[in-house]
């Protein structure tokens, strides 16, 4: 799969193509659907098929300081993408002068001109154009005129739950890390690097990696949860603490993995957390003895609720 910087980053020769836009963050069951028409169109017509994209995030241009906190990088968002089918993710850098575009002129700039759309797919709470007065009947509209097909697809979930980044956010929040499987259709997934921590987990015999998450990252309640932590390919088994560790009167909050049944050096190493269930909050012990006793029966729990897949 080829990862654009914008349309100039498109090939000379570039021809017609199916695209799909949105900001598609976490890739969720609702995006998979709109992604997963896109790429079948494509297919059909013999066109590769882009996903275009924006970076940063709308809302932090529009309005400084309102970055939602976010579901997946962008490497993991386009190693999603890819597994999906889809040829190009096209990233255009989102900025003031791109967000005075009229609706007309972003489908021309963006859609004619630079990506040369055949078809066009876009959910039906598509927005887009200076102040969001485009949504899908006026790119249909412009489609004709300009000579693209739009499809508007409708918005899917369960019940009356709507799949939506938002939602999955909120569960995220809250510690509700199943609710958010099951929107995601994966575990939720926290990228990041492994720093030095307080090192007080290896005098306790629970060694932990400390994660300096990716920016913005979408970080869980404070808590314990049974997850994994992934590693050059590898899941591995591990008991997550997301806090200020109250016992020892820490200030910082820290994301915290005890990988079971491990002894290597993770300093230094760029790795990800994903959360299958949360087990308790975060509790201030007595001391250190009750403490590690319920560290081991949080690792056993872990051990129960995690199936090793590395």
């Amino acid at each position: 799969m080829q990862t654009w910087r914008g349309t100039e980053d498109a090939p000379p020769g570039w021809g017609r193509c199916v695209v799909t836009i949105g900001v598609f963050d976490g890739v969720h069951r609702g995006h998979q659907l709109l992604v997963g028409r896109a790429v079948e169109r494509a297919k059909a017509l013999g066109v590769p098929c882009v996903v275009l994209t924006f970076d940063p995030h709308p809302s932090e241009v529009l309005r400084p300081g309102s970055h939602p906190a976010v579901l997946t990088s962008a490497a993991t968002k386009a190693e999603r993408l890819a597994a999906l089918g889809v040829d190009v993710v096209c990233t255009l850098p989102f900025t003031l002068e791109l967000s005075a575009l009229t609706a007309e002129e972003f489908a021309q700039q963006v859609l004619v001109d630079g990506l040369h759309a055949q078809v066009v797919l876009v959910g039906s709470n598509f927005r887009y154009g200076n102040r969001a007065a485009g949504d899908g009947q006026v790119l249909t509209e412009a489609g004709a005129r300009l000579g693209f097909e739009v499809e508007v697809a409708a918005l899917h979930g369960e019940g009356k739950r709507t799949w939506s980044s938002t939602y999955i956010r909120e569960r995220v929040e809250v510690g509700d890390v199943e609710a958010a499987r099951e929107a995601l259709g994966q575990e939720h997934r926290v990228d990041g690097v492994v720093v030095t921590g307080d090192q007080r987990g290896r005098d306790l015999g629970y060694p932990t990696a400390n994660l300096e998450p990716v920016r913005w990252s979408a970080i869980p309640a404070d808590g314990v949860y049974a997850g994994r932590l992934l590693l050059d390919g590898n899941a591995l088994t591990a008991a997550i603490s997301i806090g200020t560790n109250p016992t020892f009167g820490g200030v910082g909050r820290r994301v915290e993995a005890y990988v079971l049944d491990f002894s290597g050096d993770l300093y230094g190493q760029q790795v990800a957390l994903t959360f299958t269930a949360f087990l308790r909050a975060t509790l201030a012990f007595d001391g250190v003895e009750p403490l590690v006793a319920q560290m081991a029966r949080d690792v056993q729990r872990t051990r129960e609720l995690v199936d090793p897949i590395g």
